[in-house]
């Protein structure tokens, strides 16, 4: 009954931020370039931590930051969540946007194969996201009619996901290794619209969109070294290359009725190597810190087929670094009373965005994280809120500035499943 109960709160976790989804506003004006503003979710511990996943073991967390964080698995785990941002952009002239959408953060799944030796991971989380809504008002010679107005809207929608697969191992007592398998997919659809005041002219739609798929593997190890109230952790991970396949279609029309122009196009888009270290720190199972470093070199990307501004001068290598602070008043306590078991959380990170709109200038990233981790009656179990809050580019040469805050709510669920009874 309680495993029952269990995937069906998950299962409507699911749902509700799925249709979330569906109804979302728009996002951030970046997302318009490429394939979308990149994401990604290790935990939502790490989340909490500025991101500072690749080098946290946690008996309580699946880590998807490095697969051989895997190993350490004593029970059979899911954790869903959705995330809730809004967002305050302002370009150069002073005018701003207030914007509000919501997202769907992860689906994970861990399962023990051997109890802290060998275990299985398995997660569907968002890859990338195109999320944009911008209109500029223009004039259209009419002769002596004079100067017609019209609005061209452009609009973003979709957005790449990733299904992955993998196993970590404990090879020795303080080594150990893990490796996934990992699918990226989906779909992305730009839009132009022009919209004109005078009755006697239609309004059109072009369309371009865009499917993408392809197949890469990632790999990691962990070194733990553990005293008496202290293990250090030191780690590193990567993902290969990938070159994602993918067509083009691109349709024009009135309204709603659309009719693809010429034959569909197909090419490809050279994903770079992503690499990551760090470490972490647990003392007496109250504090917990943890940082890290990634890299990818965007520069070396290269694609056939279009996507806005995705060229060789925009390209700029992406360096991102965070790290954080759990507090646990309690430890491992399990009697103490509720307050000092909930787990206390704040971190940072800066980034900076894969391309940019103006060539040799970076958009930085950077945000302050936090959240706690509240217990539950069921052991094994917590539900983890979480906030960021930061800056995403500036207003320096016609660039905008977004502000943004972000909350999310993950439901961990912990259980241990496939044990056989015994007789006493």
């Amino acid at each position: 009954m309680r495993k029952f109960s269990s995937c069906a709160i998950l299962a409507a976790l699911i749902l509700a931020t799925s249709v979330q989804g569906q109804g979302q506003d728009d996002g951030s004006f970046y997302s318009r370039y490429g394939i979308g503003e990149l994401t990604s979710f290790a935990s939502s511990q790490a989340q909490a931590l500025g991101g500072a996943g690749v080098g946290l073991f946690s008996y309580d967390y699946m880590n998807f930051s490095n697969p051989a964080t895997w190993s350490r698995q004593t029970l059979v785990r899911v954790a869903a969540g959705a995330q809730f941002n809004r967002l305050h952009a302002q370009d150069a002239g002073g005018r701003a946007e207030r914007l509000i959408h919501g997202n769907f953060n992860a689906l994970q799944i861990g399962v023990p194969l051997l109890s802290t030796r060998l275990g299985l991971g398995a997660s569907y989380e968002p890859y990338s996201r195109i999320n944009y809504e911008v209109s500029t008002t223009e004039t259209l010679d009419a002769g002596v009619e004079g100067e017609l107005p019209y609005q061209i809207h452009h609009e973003g929608s979709g957005g790449l996901h990733q299904a992955r697969i993998g196993l970590g191992m404990r090879l020795t007592r303080w080594a150990s290794i893990g490796a996934s398998a990992d699918l990226i997919f989906g779909i992305a659809e730009d839009e132009r619209r022009t919209t004109f005041d005078s009755a006697d002219l239609l309004d059109t739609r072009l369309v371009r969109s865009s499917r993408l798929s392809g197949l890469t593997s990632s790999a990691g190890i962990a070194l733990s070294f553990s005293g008496e109230e202290y293990e250090i952790s030191i780690a590193a991970g990567g993902t290969l290359p990938v070159t994602l396949k993918g067509t083009q279609v691109l349709t024009l029309g009135e309204s709603l009725d659309l009719d693809t122009l010429g034959a569909t196009v197909r090419g490809n888009v050279r994903v770079p190597i992503r690499t990551r270290g760090g470490l972490s720190l647990r003392f007496q199972n109250r504090w917990l810190l943890s940082a890290e470093v990634r890299h990818e070199p965007w520069s070396s990307a290269s694609n056939t087929l279009y996507f806005t501004g995705f060229k060789p001068s925009n390209l700029r290598d992406r360096t991102r670094y965070g790290g954080g602070v759990e507090f646990i008043p309690a430890g491992a306590a399990m009697q103490a009373s509720y307050l000092r078991r909930i787990a206390y959380r704040i971190g940072f990170y800066r980034d900076n965005l894969y391309i940019s709109p103006v060539r040799g200038t970076d958009i930085a990233v950077k945000a302050v994280t936090g959240g706690i981790g509240l217990p539950t009656l069921f052991f094994g179990t917590r539900v983890d809120i979480t906030f960021e809050v930061g800056t995403r580019g500036s207003t320096n040469q016609n660039l905008i500035r977004d502000r943004f805050i972000g909350v999310s709510a993950t439901l961990n669920v912990g259980e241990r499943w496939f044990v056989k009874r015994r007789l006493g």
